[in-house]
Formats: C-alpha cells, sequence, structure tokens
C-alpha cells in the first residue's frame, strides 16, 4: 500500500505531467497559426508523452492501493514572441519538471518507499533526455537566429520526429 505522503506527492506530480502536457498543447496551437506545422508536429508529440507521464503515475498509485485525486490545472500561456520563446520556455519547464521529480526522489527516500524508488529511476532517466532535447531544439533556433531559411528548414527537421509510441504494461512511452 502507498503511503499518504507519497500518494498525495504523486498526486502533485500528475498534475505537473498535466499541466505540461495542456502548455505543450498551447505551443501546437501557437506554432500551428504561424504556419510552423513541422514544431507543431514536435510539440503534439511532447504532449502525448506527458499523458503518459501522468498516467504512469496515475496507474502506480492506483496498483498500490492508493487514490488518485485530481487537482487543478492552471491555465497555459497562449502567446510567444517566436518560436525560439516557445522552445526555451518549454527548456524552463522541463528543468522544473526534472526538479519535481528529484523532489519525489527525496520522498521516496525519506518514507522507505522501495517501489517508488523504482518507478522513479525510469523518471529521472527520461527528464534527462527530456531536457536534452529541448535544449537541443533551443540552440538550433539560437544558431539560425532571424534566418527565414533556417526556421523553414528546422520546421521540417522537427516535423520529422515519430509520434510517441503507445506504452506495453509496465514500460511508458
Amino acid at each position: 500500500m502507498i503511503g499518504k505522503r507519497m500518494q498525495d506527492a504523486m498526486n502533485e506530480q500528475i498534475k505537473h505531467e498535466l499541466e505540461s502536457a495542456y502548455l505543450y498543447l498551447s505551443m501546437v496551437a501557437y506554432l500551428n497559426a504561424e504556419g510552423l506545422d513541422g514544431m507543431a508536429a514536435w510539440m503534439t508529440v511532447q504532449t502525448q508523452e506527458e499523458i503518459a507521464h501522468a498516467m504512469r503515475f496515475f496507474s502506480h498509485i492506483n496498483e498500490r492501493s492508493g487514490r488518485v485525486e485530481l487537482l487543478p490545472l492552471a491555465q497555459p500561456k497562449k502567446e510567444w514572441a517566436s518560436p525560439l520563446e516557445a522552445f526555451k520556455a518549454a527548456y524552463a519547464h522541463e528543468q522544473f519538471i526534472s526538479g519535481t521529480i528529484d523532489d519525489l526522489v527525496k520522498v521516496a527516500e525519506e518514507e522507505n518507499d522501495n517501489p517508488a524508488k523504482i518507478m522513479l529511476q525510469w523518471f529521472v532517466s527520461e527528464q534527462v533526455e527530456e531536457e536534452d532535447s529541448t535544449r537541443k531544439v533551443v540552440e538550433l533556433l539560437e544558431r539560425i537566429g532571424d534566418s527565414g531559411h533556417g526556421l523553414v528548414m528546422v520546421d521540417r527537421e522537427l516535423g520529422a520526429r515519430p509520434a510517441a509510441a503507445p506504452s506495453s504494461e509496465g514500460e511508458a512511452a
């Protein structure tokens, strides 16, 4: 059975993961409105991954006879000055999520919650990947600056990102 402190912390993490999805979906709308369908497609995949992350916490709580409580979500920002600013915001958000995962690991250690510690190790690794992928897009957009041709090329490249694979039982997308 999951302890109350861990259950509450994971319910808060579900909220953070769903807010991530909500933020990235807002970025999809912004990028579509800017005619950057490739970047919007990249963010759509990101949105799907965040929903899968939330569901991983959801399942963990349920599997341990806990109670999922869905908390209110904050309204996401809907406009950015540029695609670069949107991706900088995504990168900063991934850094925030890494911090919340680190906080969960601390709770799991303090509570001696071995099942949570094992499950959270996947998220620790995942956040390294999440930060790396958004940081690389930021660096690429910074490199091209105001080049319209460069923006078109980056948009095309990001649009080639494969969709998130559906997760199997016990695996995350």
